[in-house]
């Protein structure tokens, strides 16, 4: 009699401790019946453990990836060897709702889930555990403090008046598309421009209206541009570009319709209207140049020829300037 209380008694902290823990546990048979499903199972899945217990987990929980889930399972039943499953690899294994549905930024559960055998007297595995850990609030932490180094990381790139890339970052990428050409030796161009007689801009009308002819000028290069150029302030009012996939043909034509769109424009200043234009200079790879900078010099100095040349139009190096 004493020992039939104490297995009762036995059997009724156990249960409820399955009840209270607040890790969901599922005991599954060789076949993916389910054997054991706890408190928490039941509160997240609204299935009951009468309405699983015997049955197939599949057959409940269709959208589980029963191919995939098998495979994780196969070395806990016939090695032994535990199986873990995280977030970052896979959100949830059970598609739970998120128990905050308030306060969370998630529409679902995230989970880390563990795998385990269960051996028998005899040593053999013929049932495993699954634990189910609710790593929410953990997950969306991690994911807003990668998101915000993303934003933080990007805000660095950016120049701050312009919109466009920096000069550091600017930089970096030609470096980058460079050791790229020398390996495939692609059509690839840079460009280098800036603004004809900009001091004149500053000392006739300060640099608050200075400012704003060149953030109109950042306005009309990315209007002139493609979304794979990649288009920086390189300093003051000059500004550089690197032109993927483009001949010096093409380049020049893109480079002509800046030109010209610049030369229609004016930026309205208090009660006037600001004239600018701006000198071109371009630039095609080459495998001749043996450094990324002897690339961007040969841009500087059409640049600096279309300078010379009267200004307001574009130059290639090389070959002398275009009207």
């Amino acid at each position: 009699m004493n020992k039939d209380i104490q297995e009762l008694s036995e059997l009724h902290w156990q249960q409820d401790l399955l009840g209270s823990i607040e890790v969901g546990i599922v005991v599954l048979e060789k076949d993916f019946s389910v054997a054991v499903w706890n408190q928490f199972m039941e509160n997240h899945s609204s299935v009951r453990p009468s309405q699983i217990i015997g049955k197939n987990l599949f057959s409940l929980f269709p959208e589980i990836d029963e191919t995939w889930f098998k495979r994780k399972c196969d070395p806990v039943f016939n090695m032994g060897s535990p199986a873990f499953i995280i977030w970052e690899q896979r959100p949830y294994v059970f598609k739970f709702g998120t128990s905050r549905p308030i306060t969370s930024a998630s529409d679902y559960m995230y989970q880390n889930v563990t795998i385990f055998p269960l051996a028998s007297i005899t040593g053999e595995t013929q049932r495993i555990c699954v634990l189910v850990y609710d790593v929410t609030d953990q997950a969306m932490a991690k994911q807003s403090i990668e998101g915000l180094n993303a934003r933080l990381q990007e805000v660095s790139r950016i120049d701050g008046l312009t919109g466009l890339y920096n000069r550091r970052y600017w930089q970096e990428r030609f470096e980058r598309e460079y050791k790229m050409a020398m390996r495939n030796d692609p059509d690839v161009c840079a460009i280098m421009l800036d603004i004809d007689h900009f001091k004149k801009v500053n000392d006739t009308h300060g640099h608050h209206a200075g400012d704003l002819v060149i953030k109109r000028l950042a306005k009309l290069i990315t209007l002139a541009t493609r979304e794979t150029d990649i288009c920086g302030r390189y300093g003051g009012e000059e500004f550089a570009i690197i032109l993927p996939d483009t001949t010096e043909k093409t380049a020049k034509i893109m480079a002509e319709r800046l030109r010209k769109l610049v030369s229609l424009d004016a930026v309205p200043y208090e009660d006037i209207k600001i004239k600018y234009t701006i000198s071109i200079g371009i630039a095609q790879f080459t495998s001749d140049y043996r450094e990324a900078v002897l690339w961007l010099e040969d841009a500087d100095k059409a640049l600096y020829e279309a300078k010379e040349g009267g200004r307001n139009r574009v130059v290639l190096a090389h070959e002398g300037s275009l009207e």
